[in-house]
């Protein structure tokens, strides 16, 4: 009779907002996801927590978290939902439109807005909202359905998914000009004592990463004069004899050929440059996002030129 009684005050529709809420970790983008006011799917956490008589989410002005209550709530709940939902589907057909407004925030790259062009192209039905961003923080996820970022090394751990579009092979270049005037580092140690073109996003400058013959990472500080967030702009300035750069080798193969770079060679590689695409929600996940992350993944002509 308890649990009968029970299941009779709880809604289902309050059940799918808190899971909506608790995968996305936002009142906002459930609503989005359910087509709902985010005025209901906040009423039907409250609801839900009157019924329970518990708190699910600790909720501030800039986030939400689960609270021990929300997360076991969630636990064990979610298989319960899962099987449900699998019996639903099997006897219905899941739209394949790919429709609604996509937010996107990505570097300003010619590659990228190309492949985003083409993806609007290939959806009509999709509303593209895009920001552009030199070196876009997944920290600053709130308001986008998706953040695209070029990374090299270990990422930060967030509670966004990071998912790998594609990589790039790298390697130390500098100017012809540049190693006739600066002494030649034959371990990455020496680049301590040579011009070196980093980037601004750490204080002093980011370490340069590179991996051994097992493939682990190993960072290096560096000395820098010339910091800067833009491929384009490291490249100019390795061409001018700037410093040395780490480059992805496909990004400067022109120069490389012509003579007008060339390749330092040291006891370590540099590690890969890797595009990744951030989005919050491994469920309940419009299907716009997988779609437009597939595309990316299928565009060979990718590029870094950010």
């Amino acid at each position: 009779m308890g649990l009968k009684a029970m299941l009779d005050k709880i809604d289902q529709q309050w059940l799918k907002s808190f899971h909506c809420v608790y995968e996305n970790n936002s009142f906002k983008r459930a609503a989005e996801f359910l087509c709902l006011p985010t005025s209901n799917v906040s009423r039907h956490i409250a609801l839900l927590e009157e019924r329970l008589d518990t708190r699910l989410f600790d909720r501030t002005t800039r986030r939400i978290a689960p609270t021990d209550a929300g997360e076991h709530l969630y636990l064990r709940t979610q298989p319960l939902l899962d099987k449900l939902n699998d019996v639903l589907e099997e006897v219905t057909q899941q739209s394949h439109e790919v429709m609604g407004q996509l937010r996107v925030l990505m570097p300003d790259s010619p590659a990228l807005a190309q492949a985003v062009v083409s993806f609007c192209t290939q959806h009509p039905s999709i509303s593209l909202c895009c920001d552009t961003s030199i070196s876009p923080k997944a920290d600053l996820l709130d308001g986008f359905d998706i953040i695209l970022s070029f990374h090299r090394g270990k990422l930060e751990d967030h509670r966004w998914i990071a998912k790998e579009i594609k990589r790039w092979p790298s390697a130390v270049v500098a100017s012809p000009k540049l190693l006739q005037t600066s002494p030649i580092p034959f371990q990455i140690t020496d680049l301590k004592h040579v011009p070196c073109i980093n980037s601004f996003t750490a204080l002093n400058g980011t370490p340069w990463v590179f991996k051994d013959a097992k493939g682990e990472l190993i960072t290096q500080k560096v000395q820098s004069a010339f910091k800067v967030n833009s491929g384009y702009l490291a490249k100019s300035g390795a061409l001018a004899g700037l410093g040395f750069a780490i480059l992805p080798t496909e990004s400067c193969r022109h120069e490389l050929n012509a003579g007008a770079l060339e390749i330092v060679n040291m006891e370590y590689e540099p590690e890969d440059l890797i595009l990744y695409a951030f989005y919050a929600s491994r469920k309940h996940l419009a299907k716009k996002i997988p779609m437009f992350i597939e595309h990316l993944q299928h565009q060979a002509n990718l590029d870094n030129s950010n």
